[in-house]
């Protein structure tokens, strides 16, 4: 009996199409009769002992599928977007098709037939996906407002190049209106025109957009983003959130925020805040558990104070 031809070393690691095979040299009734390969869908196969992997399931359903793109939250996955935690771990494949185009029908995967622009869809790394901009606008028919207005905060945020190697924001406010605008009857259009509403330049995390929210909620006045202690300096420490007039500065700190070259960098920030007179409040991820309630009080009772020190109501603080 002959030996069956090697797979082509190619094809054993991630999921492949039909046309990948050919180009190979397997005809599809060779794939048919292989042992440890398993058709996942039209067009499509992967090896029997594949371990699922996001990017790889989409690169090769994006090729399996012309004329259609990767969207809603495996796009918010690849494009590295903070989801909120109930979807952070998604392996949801989500395929948009124009209305030019039949509906997706295939196995595992959550189609969604759409009207998109041309600069709302780009090629990543051998994936047609919706861009970051078009894929918040996705989400919006299935995210809470908060959580679109922190994926939003992300996306106008200004980046810092010495860390990110990029020098502008993925988009802005007024591109993400105009793109609201030509989809008024997509689902979720609404929630997006009120998330559009609470978004801001400033926000470093999506827990500094809840704390914001929650202060807003909290009937607090909205606060100043990444408040320079000298406003002038661009080597000044500065504050997540904060109320200069009050002298109330405001840090959530993070999980990086542990590490010790870190914890000796926000001591010096916060000595500075406090040696000109300002009041530091610092949070952290027990206070996210609990929705910024407890948080949002210290924060109320510290603009009361501030409100009753004679320095600072007098204004004498506004020139700091």
């Amino acid at each position: 009996m002959q030996n069956p031809a090697p797979f082509p070393s190619q094809l054993i690691a991630a999921p492949f199409t039909l046309e990948e095979a050919e180009a190979a040299g397997l005809k599809r009734s060779y794939l048919w009769n292989r042992v440890r390969i398993d058709g996942v869908s039209r067009g499509l196969y992967r090896p029997s002992d594949w371990d699922f992997e996001l990017s790889a399931a989409a690169r090769s359903l994006s090729a399996a599928t012309p004329g259609a793109w990767i969207s809603h939250v495996t796009a918010a996955r690849l494009h590295g977007i903070c989801l909120p935690p109930w979807l952070s771990d998604s392996n949801e494949l989500h395929l948009s098709k124009p209305r030019n185009l039949p509906s997706v029908r295939r196995k595992g995967v959550i189609g969604h037939t759409v009207t998109a622009s041309e600069d709302e869809i780009e090629y990543v790394e051998g994936i047609w996906m919706s861009t970051r901009a078009r894929t918040w606008l996705d989400l919006a028919r299935r995210l809470p407002v908060p959580d679109l207005v922190c994926l939003g905060d992300e996306l106008i945020r200004t980046p810092r190049p010495e860390f990110e190697e990029r020098e502008t924001p993925f988009t802005t406010l007024e591109a993400l209106r105009k793109m609201v605008d030509r989809h008024k009857n997509l689902q979720g259009v609404v929630r997006a025109r009120e998330a559009l509403g609470l978004m801001r330049v400033g926000a470093d995390s999506a827990p500094e957009s809840l704390l914001r929210l929650a202060m807003l909620d909290a009937g607090i006045p909205e606060p100043e983003l990444q408040v320079k202690l000298r406003q002038n300096d661009p080597f000044s420490p500065s504050a997540d959130l904060g109320f200069r007039d009050r002298r109330v500065a405001i840090q959530y700190d993070g999980g990086h925020h542990l590490e010790q070259d870190q914890i000796f960098s926000d001591r010096r920030r916060d000595r500075a805040f406090e040696s000109a007179g300002w009041t530091v409040l610092k949070f952290g991820k027990d206070d996210l558990a609990d929705n910024f309630a407890s948080a949002t009080k210290k924060i109320k009772s510290a603009l009361r104070s501030a409100w009753q020190d004679p320095a600072v109501s007098s204004g004498f603080s506004r020139g700091t």
